[in-house]
Order: structure tokens, then C-alpha cells, then sequence
């Protein structure tokens, strides 16, 4: 058969089934784009409400926090009033009424002013809602500030009890964002109205429309209950629309998508345009099928070409059969040599890989020798040093009872704590601290500050988590609270640790950085960096988002309190520099402190041991001593005895409590934090901390990996100074 009429049969093939799909196909892309237009309406009108009540959702979360804060719970409205206004945005108002609906207390107006009456009409809506619902108010304009709001009502229970309701007013002007951010074409209208047709928010022109009815017909349908509807008629700047609308299950308020009448007759003319884009498509596709058709008698020809081209690169070359017999006898030959060079090759590359791998095996073997070597030359180090300390330990006591002048044995007990001290130092026991209340500011140097806490942060890891350190010696000085600083090391570390629970590494970094442009909130100026990075898990998205918010955590009840990333964050403002997040799930954690510079030289900390000891003055009160060594708990109640207190001894957690349950008058609790038992120092300074408040609390430990977040406790790194001991017995 003539090639030719080859060519035309294959043509009159594609064209004629062609045509008749694309008529088909015409009619019903028309009647299904004329479905798919209204119910990707009707979904985006739930969706859009939805997200009004997810709105109110983020805002109901801020009162149920509210509602279980201390002072709410104590009614403490002083102190709850400050705390609201620390907590919740200067344009959020929230007030507290009693069960009655008169107001107690409204964060907006000072402390102790004039409350004038509930405008939002809440009550009412507590009223059909009942006791224990969430309730949201319609649309109302507020006397005292003079705008229109909303308003959001939370029960509050104390002891089980239905005490007080909590109540957030939102002004309306807060939720036009959120429907202007939807990325909706400028000729559509998203509207959202309160249950009485009353226009709350609207994405075009909210300022004038605020506070206006919706059309009669339209906020009839509203009043009549209907949730989810179509509405053809007018907007209230009278463009003919197609509305669709839809109620959200929690506000009951209505979302209100209106798009003009000309726009919804466009699938139509859409439906014309692709049919004839599907005609001309045909006739392509025709011309391109003659083409090939005619091009196919030197395919075969092309594809020996380019397999003798890819057998010059090395590249594997495959037979293929085109129904030529000479061009498919090249092609097996081809084939051939192929296979034989790359066996020749694959042997090759097996000889080469196994005399690397010999080199390779060399090399570890020379550094596993050199690490052990190293190893050898620090462990004998350590070694050596500690016999020195011991043996001047042991000498001084033993000529201590061989000497009756006091001179002496003063001297003597002088040289055992310098030796103590250096001990000290060379195991890098952590320094003390405590949850700070009040800043005390010192100008240090960060190095320094850092290597006091170096050991603390490497205690707190595992032995599967590496600590790698970069820091140069000529770090600028800055000006902050030491023990804040360390506790905020020890917060990002046990993060780290806990984003890696196979084990990993954490790289901790400073620098000096001198910022030329305003960066992360901060001025321009010297800045010193400190950035500790984990190979952990990392963050999503929405996690980093809420990741220094008070309280939030992803871990277990047992297992954080949420307030690790805040407290390193309060830290970085507090010393008016900033905290930066930086995470990527599967990519780790980067979390960098941004500390200015300060403009005094760093003050040089004196240590206080082996200072001659002073007694302080004898204190009215029993101190409750928890240690379960018992030489440790002889010697430091022969010393408590000594200074004057009044102490009973306890060996375990479970015996200071009943000691405190007991009834004796304790005044102060000084308890070791790792103890035998169920009740450890830590858990044991909770349970003092909430059932008796008014006993002061010391806590002392060599190594702990439990997260010490108590107000109010002092803790004290073993050994301690005797007289550092008496000095925070004397502060309680």
C-alpha cells in the first residue's frame, strides 16, 4: 500500500473519533463545571466559616488558660488583673463576671475603676446555651471604647464548682484580615454577619459596612435558621451577585461568599474555547502523526547511531528488533560488545574498590590507635591530678590529730578546701542556681560563664549525645543575670537531648557579630552570638510556631512543663538581646541568643572557698535536712548544730514527708535531689510548694537530669561551701 494512503487512513482515524469526542466532551464539561463552580462555592463558604470559628477557637484557648491561672483559682483579682494584661493582646479586652453577669473586673480599665454594665448582651446567650457551654456574643459596640466588638464567654469551675464566667471582647476590625488574606479575585465579596444579619467583618470596604444589615432577603434566610443556602440578589453596594453562604457549628455566625452573576456564566464560554483548542489539538496531532509515519523507515537507522555513540561512552547499549533485518543484526552486535566491556570494567572497578578498602581498613586502624592513645594520655592525666588532690587531703587529716595548736589545724582544714576546690574544678560540678524572680545584672565575660556551666550541660546529656564546643577566647563582655544565663543553657540542651532520643550531637558556638542593619527585631550594633544546634528530629511548622508560647509542649504530661524555650527567651529580652528559632523537621534545631555587647569590662567572680567560715546568727525555726548518705547527713548536721539551727533528719523523700505531715513547726526544708525512693528532692520540693507555701525550700545535687523549674527554690551544686549553705538558710 502506497505510503500515502497509509498517511491519509491514519489521519481520517485521529480526526473522525476526535470530532465526536470533542462534541461530547463539550456538553459535559459545560454541565460539570457548572456543578464543580457551585460546590467549590458552597466549600469555600464552610471553609471561610470554619476559619471564623477557628478564630474564635485561638481565642478560647487564651481564657481557658486564664480560667486555671493561680490567681483566678485564689481570687486574687489584683494580681489576675496584672496578669491578663501581661498576657493577652493590648487590643483584647477580658472581663470576669459573676454567675449573675455583673462584671468583676475588665482588663481594659485600671484596676479598681468603675465598671460599667455588660453591653454584649453574653448573658442572654448564657441563658439559652446553658451553664457549661461556650457562648459568643452578635455583633455590639462597646461604651468604653467606643468600636464595634464581639464578645466570647467561658465558664470557670474552681474545686468543681461553677464559680465565675470569663469573657474576651474582640473588636470586629481584628477578624477583616483574616477575610482579606484569602487570596480571593478583587471582584468576589466574603461578608461575615452575626446571627441577627448584622455585618461583622467584610473584605472590601468593612469600614462603611460594619454594622449594617445584609439584604432583607437575604438576612430572612438567616434569621430563619437555614445554615448552608444560595442566594441570587444584591450586595449592599448594589452589584448583582450569586451568594452562597454558610453558618459555623461554633459562633453561629454566617460567611457570606458573593461572586458577580457575570462571573458565573464564564464556564460556558470556557467550555467554547476548549473546544476549539481541542480541534486544533486534532489537526496537530494529525500532522504530527503523518510525519512520524513518514520519518519511520530511518528510525532504525538513528537508534544504531546513537547505540554506536553510547557504546563509545561506555554507556550500556540493548538490542532492539525494528523489523529490519540488517539494522537488528548491527544492533545485536552492538549488544554484544556492550556486555563484554562492561564485565571488563565491573572486574576492574572490584579490583580497585578492594585495595581501597584495604588502604581504608589501614587508616581506621591507625586512628582507632591514635584515639586510644590519646585517650590513655587523658584518663592518666585525670588520674594523676586526682592522686595529687588525695594525697594532699590525706596528709592534711592526718596530721591534723597529731597537732594541738589551732593555728595549725586551721591551716590545715585551709588546705583541704583549696583541694576541694581544685576537685572541683576538675569535675566541673555545676554551679548553683535557682529560678531567678528578680534580675541581678553582672557584666561577665561569656566564656567564662559558659565554662562554669559546661559540666552541668554535659551531665545532663547521655552518653550516646555528643557536646561540641566552639568558643574563642576574645569574646566582648556582656551584661546579664549569670544564673539565668547558665539555666538557659541547661533548657536548650535537655531540648536537644530530648529531639534525640537515638542519640546525635549538639554543637554549641560563640561569636562576636557586629550587626549593620536592623536584624531579627534588634538595633544595629555589637552583638555576641551564642547558637546551640542539634541533629534531633526538628520542628514542623506549626510546632515552631507555638514554640516559646508559656506552657506549650509537645511532650507528655510527665515529661515538660513547656517552659524550657520561654524561660532561654525571657532571658535573651530580659538582657535586652532576642532568642531566634531556626527548624526543619528530620533537619534539627538551631536555637540562637543575641546578647549586646556591654560597655563596662567583665568583673572577675572571687570564689569564696577556702575562706575562713562564719557562723551565722541562730534562726527561730525547725530545718527539715534530707540526705540519704548518711556520712554526708552526719557531717552536715553536726555543722547545722553548730551554726545554731534547730534541724531534724530525714534519709528519704518519704520520710520528710512524714516528718512535715506530722505536724512540727519547719521552717525550712534543705533536701538532696537525687534520693532512693518514689519521692526525690524535686518531686519532694513540689509537694511542699502546694501544701505548705509558707516553708522556704533548698535543694542540693551533684548530678541531676530532672528540669529544676520551681519558683521560690534555691538550688546548691555539691560540694557547697558551708557558708554558702548558712547564707541561703539565712535568706529563707
Amino acid at each position: 500500500m502506497p505510503i500515502r494512503t497509509r498517511l491519509l487512513l491514519l489521519i481520517l482515524s485521529i480526526l473522525f473519533p476526535a470530532f465526536v469526542v470533542a462534541t461530547l466532551a463539550v456538553w459535559s464539561v459545560y454541565q460539570e463545571q457548572r456543578g464543580a463552580e457551585v460546590a467549590g462555592m458552597e466549600q469555600a463558604a464552610q471553609a471561610l466559616a470554619l476559619l471564623a470559628d477557628r478564630e474564635l477557637l485561638g481565642s478560647e484557648a487564651v481564657l481557658r488558660t486564664l480560667a486555671v491561672a493561680p490567681a483566678m483559682e485564689s481570687g486574687d483579682f489584683r494580681e489576675l488583673h496584672a496578669y491578663i494584661r501581661r498576657a493577652v493582646p493590648a487590643d483584647a479586652n477580658v472581663v470576669v463576671m459573676d454567675l449573675d453577669g455583673r462584671l468583676l473586673l475588665n482588663s481594659r480599665l485600671p484596676y479598681g475603676s468603675e465598671l460599667t454594665p455588660d453591653s454584649s448582651a453574653l448573658m442572654d446567650a448564657r441563658r439559652k446555651a446553658g451553664p457549661d457551654a461556650t457562648v459568643v456574643s452578635n455583633l455590639f459596640l462597646s461604651p468604653n471604647a467606643g468600636r464595634y466588638k464581639v464578645a466570647l464567654q467561658i465558664p470557670v469551675k474552681i474545686a468543681g464548682r461553677l464559680r465565675y464566667y470569663l469573657a474576651m471582647g474582640i473588636d470586629a476590625q481584628r477578624l477583616v484580615p483574616m477575610l482579606e488574606q484569602q487570596g480571593l479575585p478583587p471582584t468576589w465579596l466574603v461578608s461575615l454577619a452575626d446571627r441577627d444579619g448584622i455585618v461583622i467583618a467584610r473584605s472590601r470596604e468593612a469600614s462603611t459596612y460594619v454594622g449594617k444589615q445584609v439584604r432583607a432577603a437575604l438576612r430572612s434566610k438567616i434569621l430563619a435558621g437555614i445554615d448552608v443556602g444560595t442566594h441570587d440578589g444584591m450586595t449592599l453596594n448594589g452589584t448583582r451577585t450569586m451568594s452562597f453562604f454558610n453558618r459555623g457549628p461554633m459562633s453561629g455566625w454566617t460567611v457570606i461568599l458573593s461572586i458577580p452573576a457575570s462571573e458565573m456564566r464564564r464556564p460556558a464560554i470556557i467550555a467554547a474555547a476548549s473546544l476549539a483548542a481541542l480541534v486544533i489539538g486534532v489537526l496537530a496531532l494529525a500532522v504530527i502523526g503523518a510525519r512520524w509515519y513518514a520519518r519511520r523507515t530511518a528510525v532504525p537507522i538513528e537508534m544504531l547511531r546513537q547505540a554506536a555513540e553510547g557504546l563509545g561512552r561506555g554507556e550500556p547499549v540493548a538490542a532492539f528488533a525494528s523489523g529490519m533485518a540488517e539494522a537488528d543484526a548491527v544492533s545485536a552486535a552492538l549488544a554484544g560488545a556492550s556486555r563484554q566491556i562492561r564485565d571488563n570494567k565491573a572486574e576492574l572497578e572490584r579490583k580497585v574498590a578492594e585495595a581501597v578498602a584495604a588502604a581504608e581498613r589501614a587508616q581506621r586502624a591507625l586512628l582507632q590507635g591514635q584515639k586510644l592513645e590519646a585517650l590513655g594520655r587523658l584518663t592518666a592525666g585525670i588520674a594523676h591530678d586526682f592522686n595529687n588532690i588525695l594525697q594532699t587531703l590525706s596528709g592534711a587529716l592526718q596530721l591534723i590529730p597529731l597537732t594541738d595548736d589551732r593555728a595549725r589545724v586551721q591551716a590545715l582544714a585551709a588546705t583541704c578546701l583549696k583541694a576541694i576546690a581544685r576537685a572541683t574544678s576538675l569535675t566541673g560540678q555545676m554551679r548553683s542556681f535557682g529560678m531567678v524572680q528578680d534580675a541581678r545584672l553582672e557584666t561577665v565575660a561569656p566564656q567564662a560563664a559558659v565554662k562554669n556551666a559546661l559540666a552541668m550541660l554535659g551531665n545532663a546529656l547521655p552518653g550516646n549525645v555528643a557536646l561540641a564546643l566552639d568558643m574563642p577566647d576574645s569574646l566582648w563582655p556582656v551584661t546579664v543575670d549569670p544564673l539565668q544565663m547558665e539555666l538557659a543553657l541547661l533548657n536548650l540542651v535537655i531540648n536537644a537531648r530530648d529531639a534525640m532520643p537515638s542519640g546525635g550531637r549538639v554543637q554549641l558556638q560563640l561569636a562576636n557579630e557586629t550587626l549593620a542593619d536592623v536584624r531579627h527585631g534588634l538595633s544595629p550594633g555589637d552583638y555576641v552570638r551564642i547558637a546551640l544546634a542539634d541533629t534531633g528530629t526538628g520542628m514542623s511548622p506549626e510546632t515552631l510556631a507555638r514554640a516559646l508560647e508559656p506552657f506549650f509542649t509537645t511532650k507528655a504530661v510527665d515529661k515538660g512543663t513547656g517552659l524550657g524555650l520561654p524561660q532561654a527567651y525571657g532571658f535573651a529580652a530580659q538582657s535586652n538581646g532576642t532568642l531566634v528559632l531556626h527548624s526543619e523537621p528530620g533537619a534539627g534545631t538551631t536555637v540562637t541568643i543575641w546578647l549586646p555587647r556591654a560597655a563596662d569590662e567583665a568583673a572577675v567572680a572571687a570564689s569564696a572557698r577556702g575562706d575562713a567560715l562564719t557562723l551565722p546568727p541562730a534562726l527561730a525555726g525547725l530545718v527539715l535536712f534530707v540526705e540519704d548518705d548518711p556520712l554526708v547527713r552526719e557531717t552536715m548536721l553536726a555543722a547545722l548544730h553548730t551554726a545554731g539551727f534547730d534541724v531534724v533528719a530525714a534519709a528519704s523523700g518519704e520520710e520528710a514527708l512524714a516528718v512535715l505531715e506530722s505536724g512540727q513547726p519547719v521552717r525550712q526544708v534543705f533536701s538532696d535531689i537525687v534520693m532512693p525512693g518514689a519521692i526525690g528532692g524535686v518531686e519532694l520540693a513540689r509537694i511542699v510548694l502546694t501544701r505548705y507555701p509558707e516553708v522556704h525550700i533548698v535543694l542540693a545535687t551533684g548530678y541531676t537530669d530532672s528540669r529544676v523549674n520551681l519558683p521560690g527554690v534555691r538550688l546548691l551544686a555539691k560540694p557547697y561551701d558551708i557558708a554558702e549553705l548558712f547564707q541561703a538558710l539565712r535568706q529563707g
